[in-house]
């Protein structure tokens, strides 16, 4: 599969990666820090099913998609800001560690890493929560840039992030690929001008990843890195 895939870039010289649902399956983790939010507010529990659909579009939607099956919405904008703050106060405190990688990450990073391809972790996770996962799991090392959903003034699936983190790689977006398990992902790599991947493991907000508009699906970011070596061994 991963070897049909085609980019228009001649050479693709680096690679932006996602990280919820990409590299890491942090949905349990989600679940448990909204828990103690929500537990503060007297609410009803929620669930890593529930959670699945609303990853991926950054903190403030997390909450808010919430916060509305479980009050008025008047109630629930009111509390939008308390229950934002007590979430990342809950986050905090467990952060990694009711996750796992995926199978296939750091076997490749390294792949990609080997193959002279230079890369970014852009998440819309919020930046300290991001880089702290990514040295948990000792994956920072692979890593020249990170861009959390707070680094910027916008989140995927707006280009933004995109266009900054090719700038601080000294790359053209068109000689960069998105890989991601969302269709924000794919929206903000297509945006960027940039090549897109898809993972099918991840949340995608509870849509199949077969309706997402990317260059091809590959199993796992080993398959990835194959897929591109064997591009640019072409050129």
């Amino acid at each position: 599969m991963s070897a049909a895939i085609v980019f228009s870039a001649p050479r693709i010289e680096a690679a932006l990666i996602d990280l919820d649902g990409t590299m890491v399956d942090t949905a349990d983790d989600f679940a448990a820090g909204l828990n103690g939010m929500l537990a503060q507010f007297d609410a009803e529990e929620t669930t890593r099913e529930e959670v699945m659909g609303y990853v991926g579009k950054g903190s403030e939607h997390l909450i808010k998609s919430v916060l509305a099956p479980r009050f008025s919405a008047d109630d629930a904008q009111s509390r939008f800001e308390e229950a934002l703050a007590r979430y990342q106060d809950e986050y905090a405190k467990i952060n990694g560690r009711h996750t796992h990688l995926y199978p296939g990450v750091e076997a490749g990073l390294g792949a990609l890493r080997e193959a002279g391809v230079r890369l970014a972790c852009v998440t819309n996770k919020p930046h300290r929560f991001a880089v702290e996962l990514l040295q948990q799991y000792g994956l920072s090392r692979y890593f020249e840039v990170v861009l959390g959903g707070d680094s910027t003034p916008a989140k995927k699936p707006d280009p933004l992030p995109m266009l900054i983190a090719c700038e601080r790689l000294g790359v053209k977006p068109q000689a960069a690929v998105a890989i991601g398990d969302s269709e924000n992902d794919a929206l903000a790599g297509r945006a960027a001008g940039m090549a897109t991947l898809t993972v099918p493991y991840g949340y995608n907000h509870g849509q199949p990843v077969q309706n997402i508009d990317s260059d091809g699906i590959v199993a796992t970011l080993l398959d990835a890195a194959k897929a591109i070596a064997a591009h640019n061994d072409l050129t």
